[in-house]
């Protein structure tokens, strides 16, 4: 797990780290693969903006979230994240339950093999 935080337009404190690098690592008990997490924390006028990009194995997340608060910020980009891999996990998984038995598919080979007898 490799996650590296940015601040931009802003002086970053170990406690705003810590609390990214907390969350984001919450993530991982989510992916079969490490991650590896870029994290951007900037001020946009009065908007604190979190915008977090993650990549495991092949697959790619990115969220972003601006509010009021970074804490906020931070934690709406979370969630966002977090549905975005339970998303992703669900539709994988549904795609190997609605995959044909292997032993299925060598059944219907076989009678489309076998020669087809006469109805006398």
């Amino acid at each position: 797990m490799n996650i590296t935080i940015t601040f931009r337009h802003m002086d970053g404190t170990d406690s705003v780290k810590a609390y990214a690098h907390e969350k984001v690592a919450k993530l991982q008990k989510f992916l079969r693969q490490a991650m590896t997490a870029h994290v951007t924390l900037s001020v946009e006028g009065l908007d604190h903006v979190a915008d977090v990009g993650i990549s495991s194995g092949g697959t790619h997340f990115h969220g972003s979230e601006r509010a009021h608060d970074m804490h906020a910020s931070i934690d709406a980009v979370h969630d966002k994240l977090e549905r975005q891999i339970r998303a992703a996990k669900g539709a994988s998984l549904a795609k190997k339950h609605g995959a044909d038995r292997a032993a299925d598919v060598a059944a219907a080979i076989e009678r489309e093999a076998a020669p087809s007898r006469p109805r006398g």
